[in-house]
């Protein structure tokens, strides 16, 4: 056992390299990359041939790790809040067939949106697959969690959901490890069809079976030590907390706390400990980071009238993330702020990077998009997100992965032209593909530009799935060939550009245009990697 200072993500890698997993699958998101790029950077994980490639998205990546754990093997998957949308299919029937080889989900939520589209609470969907989830208060909690979660998984017979959520991935503290397990040998459940075929009348059974298992997963949370109890001389308030908000909270008392606390990092909720804090004190105060899930089931579960505060009833704030100050805001402490901005320090807003590729490809397509009365542009998620913004200006929306297709041929079909699409290559091989097949099958009037960076660069540089691979992709799901036209983004190639973005414009059907080239920030690690 040693003492290693870690990320939050870094200690949930190195866990799951330590529990013996054979493989992590994930697709790269904001602030859940660092946990993938740790295993795919370690030895250990080389040499024992750990499974790190990244998937195309997270839906695919949900169904690999279920295929692993199926085959007896423990597997790790790894996603932002919102990619657990792209995965739901897949993450709640897999609550339906439960595993077999221990599987753990990451869902890493980002409160106050420092870099994603909402702030969604994904307790929520470990509530609505009713499988058991963990939430850790610290790096090591995250670290035991992740290495003791394996074997949980195994023994209850579910995937587990583990919460982060920004601060916890990207903070650091001093994590003690543990020793390193052999890998799980390769063993196929016998019963697995009557498991793993959802056909309604198995899957009937198998709904009874998750029912059944309910009580099993609260007695888990009601004996887990992650779920602790505190007791505090003033029973005049009970203190209930989660994960990270406990450390807010600890930070208000540093002798001690005042009033009864339970801490909750297991769930589904421990019941009679929350009966017990219920019973003790005359009011309740629920400190948790992201939705009110505990405030609500709270009232649900007591029926008794006792009064509850937190995000419901204004103590807290609805949006955004808790901080020690709010907290204590809360507690009614006379908080004096050491968290405001200073005047002198002025907000800036993200940019696109100088050289990039994406900054070229904007600057042709206003000029062109400028001709016609009323243009509209469907934005996708990643870097060139940004050409919404000064300079550019250049779209007019921006929803989820891969919705720049769908939308533009949506709006298309409402008659509006021209219709135009803007995603980069990770995206469009991401959740785009079926999109472009909608407008291939109904030949839609639509001109679709995948701007090529040949990585995804909004997370860091990751290899993206579709690099050297976009034209024959489109050319295979149907897009004539004579309207698959590359660009180089470059000042000099600038009037061929716009030539070419007006001429597919006027083309009465599915068109498909991609500037290429390499995005300036891994082509510049490139040139200082080979100088070495």
């Amino acid at each position: 056992m040693e003492k290693q200072l870690f990320l939050g993500d870094e200690a949930i890698a190195q866990a799951a390299i330590d529990a013996g997993i054979s493989g992590v699958y994930a697709y790269p998101g904001t602030p859940s990359t660092e946990i993938t790029e740790y295993i795919q950077g370690s030895a250990v994980a080389k040499e024992r041939g750990i499974h790190s490639r990244w998937s195309v998205n997270e839906k695919t990546a949900m169904e690999a790790a279920l295929g692993m754990s199926y085959a007896g093997k423990r597997s790790l998957c790894c996603m932002k809040h919102v990619g657990l949308n792209v995965a739901a299919d897949c993450f709640m029937n897999a609550g339906m067939s439960g595993i077999n080889g221990g599987m753990i989900i990451i869902t890493a939520d980002d409160p106050s949106m420092h870099s994603s589209q909402n702030e969604q609470d994904n307790r929520v969907y470990g509530n609505f697959a009713m499988i058991p989830m963990l939430e850790p208060s610290s790096q090591q909690e995250a670290y035991d969690m992740v290495y003791e979660g394996f074997e949980l998984s195994e023994k209850l017979g579910y995937p587990i959901l583990m919460r982060i959520t920004t601060r916890m991935a990207h903070s650091r503290a001093g994590v003690v490890t543990r020793p390193m397990k052999d890998e799980n040998p390769k063993n196929c459940p016998a019963d697995g069809r009557q498991r793993f075929i959802l056909l309604p009348a198995l899957a009937r059974k198998r709904f009874k079976v998750l029912l059944e298992a309910q009580k099993q997963f609260v007695d888990s949370s009601e004996t887990s030590k992650y779920n602790q109890y505190f007791d505090g001389p003033n029973k005049d308030l009970g203190i209930i907390t989660t994960g990270i908000a406990f450390n807010y909270l600890s930070e208000n008392y540093p002798d001690g706390f005042e009033h009864p606390v339970l801490k909750i990092s297991q769930y589904p909720l421990p019941r009679k400990q929350m009966e017990k804090l219920v019973n003790e004190c005359k009011e309740i105060l629920v400190l948790e980071e992201g939705y009110p899930v505990v405030e609500e089931q709270l009232k649900g579960y007591m029926g008794t009238g006792i009064k509850v505060h937190g995000r419901l009833d204004g103590t807290l704030q609805r949006d955004g993330e808790l901080t020690p100050d709010a907290v204590g805001k809360a507690l009614g402490k006379d908080i004096t702020s050491y968290y405001a901005i200073p005047e002198v320090v002025e907000q800036r807003p993200p940019a696109l990077c100088q050289g990039c590729g994406h900054r070229d490809m904007y600057e042709a397509l206003n000029e062109v998009l400028a001709e016609y009365n009323e243009p509209k542009v469907f934005g996708d998620i990643g870097c060139y997100t940004l050409g919404a913004l000064p300079p550019f200006r250049a779209i007019d929306t921006c929803i989820d992965m891969g919705a720049s297709i769908t939308m533009a041929k949506g709006a298309a079909d409402a008659g509006v032209f021209p219709a135009v699409s803007v995603i980069g290559d990770s995206t469009f091989t991401h959740s785009g593909m079926t999109g472009l097949l909608d407008c291939v099958n109904e030949e839609t009037n639509i001109t679709i530009v995948i701007s090529d960076n040949e990585t995804t660069a909004m997370t860091g540089g990751q290899d993206s799935a579709g690099t050297g691979r976009l034209e024959a992709i489109c050319a295979g799901i149907g897009v004539d060939p004579a309207h698959i036209r590359v660009m180089i983004p470059l000042k000099k190639n600038y009037e061929e550009m716009k030539t070419i973005i007006r001429e597919e414009i006027e083309y009465k059907g599915v068109s498909v245009l991609i500037p290429r080239r390499e995005c300036i920030q891994t082509l510049t690690r490139k040139k200082k990697a080979s100088k070495k």
